[in-house]
């Protein structure tokens, strides 16, 4: 094991405004305990009713699509370093939170997520709800979900999804930071 300094670590996530951090595996059991953690600092951050849902709602959805992404690799040659590669982060910056997540994608599902991430922050917060409205009356995709999580993260931020690609080895890294 290399050796590292936690003192620096402490202090750097400090510095950065980092208050919590979720990495590794993403099991059901690991985002449900992580997530009674969260639900228990916001309570005791004196927020807004609303706003420690808000953030307590990103979280959930953030670290549920990257366990739910990341569990499809489980039986594939390269399982082992896609399913450790997940990783959300609560973080402040100033008086605002924010929800980042980010976890190791194939090159495929680059470009229809980007696509669907500038679709989204392409509309105002009523364009938000309309799209909202309309993926209510379609069916669940190929992965039983309705496409509803990105909508709703969208609509709860004060400023549109920001998303980042690193090119990793063949990998692409996806990064998505959502501010509340």
């Amino acid at each position: 094991m290399k050796d590292f300094d936690l003192v620096r670590l402490r202090d750097d996530l400090s510095e950065r405004g980092i208050l919590m951090i979720l990495s590794g595996p993403f099991s059901h059991s690991i985002v449900e305990e992580f997530g009674n953690a969260v639900r228990h600092y916001l309570e005791n951050a004196q927020l807004s009713r609303t706003a420690m849902m808000d953030v307590f709602a990103v979280y959930v959805e953030q670290a549920q699509n990257v366990g739910n992404y990341l569990r499809r690799w489980e039986s594939e040659p390269h399982g082992a370093r896609i399913i450790n590669s997940g990783i959300v982060i609560i973080a402040r910056d100033g008086e605002r939170y924010v929800i980042s997540s980010g976890n190791l994608l194939a090159p495929q599902d680059v470009a229809p997520l980007t696509a669907r991430l500038e679709q989204l922050r392409a509309l105002d917060k009523m364009g938000l709800k309309a799209l909202h409205k309309e993926k209510l009356r379609q069916p669940l995709n190929e992965w039983g979900s309705g496409g509803l999580g990105l909508i709703q993260m969208a609509r709860k931020a004060a400023a549109p999804l920001q998303y980042a690609l690193t090119t990793v080895d063949e990998w692409v890294f996806f990064t998505l930071r959502v501010m509340i």
